[in-house]
């Protein structure tokens, strides 16, 4: 009989196992999930949550022009939506209504916006309008902080309800979904998303027979005269009236540039008021 070689024996056992190898990765090929193009196929992408609303009110007083006025202060976001009905952005509002009117159809309701572009509603809010005030220096540089905040004496709240605004991409308004920031950041499109805001506004807290008005600052005044025009043809509302501070409609007249003398001239007037004002020059 012969020997049989360990060499062969080696060789045979080398086989059996490259055998079972091959049985067991086809094994896990048919048992295996799907993957790349086949899993997409087989499993939904989760839906993205809509974007939630948010609101939160407390009461306040304030006593202007002789009187005490109960007022509500309601900060909320907005919900803005695009054609299609997804959602693009949260818009921020900061909004100050009297707690006593019986008709509001007889009660005014001012929209209040800053300038920039790409400033908050905070300083009209906190430096000019709003029930509360931080306190500054007149005139001169305020020193640093802390501040003092107070009852503003020269709040408009006795005259109208106020609903301060946030741009979208300023304090905390935000684009949400597949939205940018950016996406907002054009004469049109800025228009378009304060108009849908001011439309949710009055349509939610029945204002749709008060007399409105808009009341913004610096690039504000030019963001006025276009959405004033854009809710009157796309909304169907139509402002009563249209404050305009720190206005600026020509930038041309703010350009101290060679060969222009217009800026001169128009600063001539704000010039000589604010000296008399604080009686920096004689009077004649």
């Amino acid at each position: 009989m012969k020997r049989i070689s360990p060499f062969c024996v080696l060789a045979v056992w080398l086989l059996l196992g490259l055998i079972a190898q091959a049985s067991a990765q086809e094994s896990e090929k048919e048992t295996a999930p799907a993957t790349g193009e086949k899993a997409s196929q087989n499993k939904a992408a989760p839906e993205t949550p809509t974007p939630k609303e948010e609101v939160t009110v407390t009461e306040h007083s304030i006593r202007l022009g002789g009187q005490s006025i109960s007022y509500k202060a309601t900060a909320s976001t907005v919900l803005l939506k695009n054609e299609k009905g997804e959602p693009t952005a949260l818009m921020y509002s900061t909004a100050y209504t009297r707690n006593d009117v019986k008709d509001l159809s007889q009660r005014p309701v001012a929209f209040l916006y800053n300038g920039g572009p790409g400033s908050a509603s905070v300083w009209l809010h906190m430096g000019a309008f709003g029930p509360r005030r931080v306190v500054t220096e007149n005139a001169v540089a305020t020193p640093p902080s802390p501040y003092k905040m107070v009852d503003n004496e020269y709040s408009l709240l006795d005259k109208a309800d106020l609903v301060f605004i946030d741009p979208v991409g300023t304090g905390f308004s935000h684009a949400v979904g597949k939205a940018q920031d950016k996406d907002f950041w054009g004469v049109d499109q800025d228009v378009k998303s304060l108009a849908q805001f001011i439309n949710v506004y009055v349509s939610r807290n029945n204002r749709w027979n008060s007399p409105k008005f808009l009341i913004g600052e610096s690039y504000g005044t030019f963001r006025s005269v276009a959405l004033g025009e854009y809710l009157r043809a796309n909304d169907g509302i139509s402002v009563n009236g249209i404050v305009l501070i720190s206005s600026v409609l020509d930038l041309g007249t703010l350009s101290f540039n060679p060969g222009n003398d217009e800026s001169y001239i128009f600063y001539l007037p704000t010039y000589a008021a604010v000296a008399w004002y604080y009686k920096t020059v004689p009077t004649i």
